[in-house]
């Protein structure tokens, strides 16, 4: 009988005191009971209790940090607000989980040239915050926005409810400084758009933390748009809904945001935050944002009211002031929030589908929800075809979490099938790295593989992430972590 060699514990005494001549004692999370706090990132079905937090709040203690990890081979999760929905976050056993949430300084407005610059555990909705009295605004808003921070956006590359118009996170950044693996400090972009040379900066946005750490932000904000108006519909069925989707597009009409929910998340919603604007017999309704010139929006309304009656809406509701414009919005901001109101738990994906196969694919999706018992809620940003079902389930139940688990596995394929995406905004992180081949070929993956060996030659930062290894993800992730770390509450 083989038996395998043990591998020894690691010493964490020495490198304790070494964090925590960087950081200050305060700066060192080790008791137990403290580490649960960071065990999952907003994925609470895979957890891991990392050996360690360390909280920097300077970039030169970022790079101080992870040269320790480096110089003792010490894999590193880089985390900032935690709010994640990809597994992401999930620190790795035996780990060192390096937390942004302190580095929340605004450093930087420049708006004669409509930047911003920040650390990454400012919060997103802080940056439109800081400009709004000036006439600006921070485009990308996730649906975590009051709470989600810059660092993961950037990580993740985050969208939200306006990127149909104004694009994705790396729409937005302009420049960043970052710590690689190793824990050298490099700057990659700049403050002028468009720098010559490779786009190092849009190469790191959306790496999911294995490339390095930003610890400096360069973002491009925008001015506040002349007029802003909401329009809501309401439908008989999501496949109206979708066809009056597909002829907004069709006119040549860009909204800012176009926003669709089905009949369980809008019971849902109107049950929890009850905006009273949702009406609870609609199979579907469809929230228009238009923004730009008032003569632009005046027009655009009107065409959008017609192509939605057009296609069977039964009421139109449209609002130009703001607190009105808030109370419309407030439902598809609480939907996934809502959905803890329907089930003792769910598992929400975010896979990308064309427009086009919008009503084809949501029957489909049905099909699954029938074979496999599991109710599914769909919320999704309607105008780009980014998908956010959500599988209602309790975890408490033998094997409910394998089957969810296998149930969102078919809702990725029947995306990519459709001519889609495994991700539109939340990243692959722990969740989705066994679904990359159903999306991309080995020599696609062995390119993104070399590029990752390139400033990751260790393979320490954010390890076991993106990239689908013979396991999956369920079986890596779920494993207890009680036994697997030495009691650190005596050091």
């Amino acid at each position: 009988m083989l038996i395998q060699a043990q591998k020894p514990q690691r010493d964490w005494k020495p490198i304790i005191k070494q964090f925590e001549a960087v950081v200050g004692t305060n700066g060192v999370v080790r008791r137990k009971e403290e580490l649960l706090t960071y065990e999952c990132d907003g994925l609470a079905s895979y957890r891991q209790r990392p050996a360690l937090v360390v909280l920097p709040r300077t970039t030169e203690q970022v790079a101080e940090v992870v040269k320790i990890c480096d110089q003792n081979q010490i894999p590193w999760v880089a985390r900032g607000a935690g709010t994640g929905l990809s597994g992401g976050a999930l620190p790795v056993a035996d780990g060192v989980l390096v937390v942004t949430a302190l580095m929340k300084r605004i450093l930087e407005i420049d708006l004669d040239n409509q930047r911003i610059v920040v650390q990454p555990g400012v919060i997103n909705n802080w940056v439109t915050q800081a400009v709004s009295g000036a006439g600006f605004y921070y485009a990308p808003d996730p649906s975590s926005q009051i709470v989600c921070s810059i660092g993961g956006n950037v990580a993740e590359n985050s969208g939200g409810v306006h990127c149909l118009k104004y694009g994705v996170t790396t729409n937005h950044v302009m420049g960043l400084k970052l710590v690689l693996p190793d824990g050298s400090i490099v700057d990659v972009g700049g403050p002028v758009p468009e720098m010559p040379g490779y786009d190092l900066t849009g190469l790191f946005v959306g790496s999911e933390g294995t490339l390095g750490i930003a610890t400096e932000i360069t973002l491009r904000i925008l001015k506040t748009p002349e007029s802003i108006c909401v329009v809501l519909g309401d439908f008989t069925s999501i496949e109206a809904a979708g066809a009056a989707v597909a002829d907004i597009i069709a006119a040549g009409i860009i909204p800012a945001g176009m926003e669709m929910m089905d009949n369980l998340s809008i019971n849902a919603v109107e049950d929890v935050v009850a905006t009273g604007c949702y009406p609870r017999d609609a199979g579907a309704i469809l929230l228009v944002e238009l923004d730009g010139l008032e003569v632009e929006v005046k027009t655009n309304k009107q065409r959008v009211a017609e192509l939605c009656q057009k296609n069977g809406a039964r009421n139109i509701t449209t609002a130009n002031d703001l607190d009105t414009r808030l109370k419309l919005w407030k439902g598809r901001k609480a939907a996934f929030a809502a959905a803890g109101k329907m089930s003792p738990d769910y598992f929400v994906q975010d896979g990308v589908i064309p427009r086009t196969q919008l009503a084809g694919v949501l029957k489909e999706i049905e099909v699954l929800s029938q074979k496999y018992g599991y109710r599914i809620a769909n919320v999704f940003h309607a105008g780009d075809g980014n998908l956010h079902p959500l599988i209602l389930y309790d975890n408490s139940v033998p094997g409910a979490l394998h089957q969810v688990e296998e149930l969102g596995g078919e809702i990725l394929k029947l995306c990519v099938k459709a001519g889609g995406s495994i991700s539109g905004e939340h990243g692959i992180g722990s969740d989705k790295k066994a679904f990359m081949p159903d999306m991309f070929s080995e020599t696609d993956l062995e390119t993104m593989r070399w590029i990752n060996e390139v400033f990751n030659p260790k393979g320490l930062a954010n390890p076991g992430k993106v990239f689908p290894t013979p396991r999956t993800c369920g079986e890596a992730a779920n494993r207890q972590t009680g036994e697997q770390f030495n009691d650190l509450e005596r050091f």
